[in-house]
């Protein structure tokens, strides 16, 4: 099955944002990446610039009237300003400095009066009063050539100033960048979510995934039981730590397992996955659990040869009955190594460590003999395997059992691999039970009411 285009239904709000809070260090590496960036480019590309200023008022030359007409104050504003840019004042202030003075200056009408602004910025606060200060001297030997009878008068006398008149863009801009450097990161990775086709919510894998959605189990934290050592204890259905939504949820998971099962009249069930870590191994001992619940006599087989975790879901100590592991070599009997848990009422056959040996065991027919000899005492066996992409231990229980369970969690394995190993089921069991969505989160779980188990849990 190829990527198709993504279907909002695909997108999960609380996904996203559980996303962007595992990379949140990514987002503010990249804000703070990205303000240095600024600042350092600001700070070392900055050109300080001073303006020197000084106020004018158009005027009669030789008499004490001032121009009445706005209009013409306006129109010797910008010819006084060519007059102050003109090279021949320039060589006038280079004579009267006696030096080169780099600088420009500017002359503007203050709006609805004959007040004009004339400003001069230079690189230092000396060359913008030395060339404002000198303008001002040898403008009228400039000016009377095209204004014979006007002049100017200083309202407001220049001064040397103290500080820049400008600031570096970057360095004034630096936490607007910063900004958006995060927003782009977040960006970047909401994309790759996106990308990242996996089951994301329990409403688009019924499109997404080949098979039947047997159940939906939300997302349960491990609580911590107080005593002499704090312990995280797996969310088995016969604790009272869990919740009651997680309970009946695996119980619905448990009912249209069984009803498949039941209709077909198989009694052996493969539990597996296709990474680690989606929660394979206690989906399996909750289905058990729920089965023993209603007087089923079902055994619990940990085949996970490579890392067994049933003794630790249950609480489980290495005991003096017999593991798997010494059944599969022959050292003890299938009856001796059996055994009831007396508060789930689940039968057991476990291992406490990885098996070493496995080629002898699983080209060995003592697995097929087990299961022959266990279908007899048993109404419902259930094994749980390794990963499929861990090893290939899966694929030797694939042929022994009657169905495979496929445990898929939220936003974890890719979604052709997932469909592949289904392939890979039907070709080496001969039937496939479904899949159970685990460790989806609420909102996720309110959406498989949109679907109900009864539409394709029980088909």
């Amino acid at each position: 099955m190829d990527r198709g285009e993504i279907k909002c239904d695909e997108v999960s709000g609380r996904g996203v944002c559980k996303e962007l809070m595992r990379y949140a260090w990514m987002i503010l590496l990249a804000a703070a990446t990205v303000w240095l960036g600024a600042a350092g480019i600001g700070r070392l590309s900055y050109v300080p610039q001073y303006t020197a200023s000084a106020t004018l008022v158009v005027s009669t030359k030789g008499g004490t009237g001032v121009y009445s007409s706005l209009a013409m104050s306006s129109q010797m504003a910008n010819v006084f300003s060519d007059v102050f840019q003109s090279e021949a004042l320039r060589k006038y202030i280079a004579e009267d400095i006696g030096e080169e003075v780099n600088g420009v200056i500017t002359c503007e009408q203050i709006q609805e009066t004959n007040l004009l602004v004339l400003q001069v910025v230079a690189e230092t606060p000396r060359e913008a009063y030395l060339f404002l200060h000198s303008a001002l001297e040898h403008y009228k030997e400039v000016s009377g050539y095209v204004f014979a009878n006007a002049g100017l008068e200083i309202v407001q006398e220049p001064s040397v100033p103290e500080e820049p008149s400008n600031q570096s863009l970057l360095w004034e801009l630096r936490n607007i960048v910063a900004v958006l450097g995060a927003v782009l990161m977040a960006g970047v990775i909401f994309i790759f979510y996106l990308l990242r086709y996996t089951v994301k919510n329990s409403a688009s894998a019924a499109r997404q995934l080949d098979g039947s959605v047997r159940g939906v189990i939300p997302y349960e934290k491990r609580r911590v039981r107080k005593g002499r050592k704090k312990k995280r204890e797996a969310p088995l259905l016969n604790s009272p730590l869990v919740s009651m939504k997680y309970a009946e949820a695996s119980r619905r998971a448990e009912a249209g397992v069984e009803y498949h099962m039941r209709k077909r009249r198989q009694k052996v069930l493969l539990v597996t996955s296709v990474s680690e870590n989606e929660g394979k191994s206690t989906v399996a001992a909750n289905l058990a659990i729920a089965l023993a619940e209603k007087h089923r006599k079902v055994l619990l087989i940990d085949g996970d040869f490579r890392k067994p975790a049933q003794y630790k879901i249950f609480g489980r100590k290495k005991s003096k009955i017999p593991s798997l592991r010494k059944v599969l070599l022959g050292k003890a009997s299938w009856k001796e190594a059996i055994v009831r848990n007396k508060k789930s009422g689940v039968w057991e056959l476990f291992l406490y460590r990885p098996l070493s040996n496995l080629s002898e065991i699983l080209n060995s027919d003592r697995l097929d003999e087990l299961l022959k000899n266990c279908r007899k005492e048993m109404d419902y066996i259930i094994i749980d395997s390794s990963p499929t992409s861990v090893a290939t231990d899966a694929e030797v229980w694939m042929q022994l059992a009657d169905t495979v369970l496929l445990v898929v969690r939220q936003d974890w394995s890719d979604v052709r691999i997932i469909n592949d190993t289904v392939d890979l089921i039907w070709q080496s069991s001969g039937d496939f039970a479904g899949f159970v969505l685990n460790a989806f989160h609420e909102e996720h779980s309110r959406s498989c009411q949109k679907y109900g188990y009864g539409e394709y849990g029980m088909g």
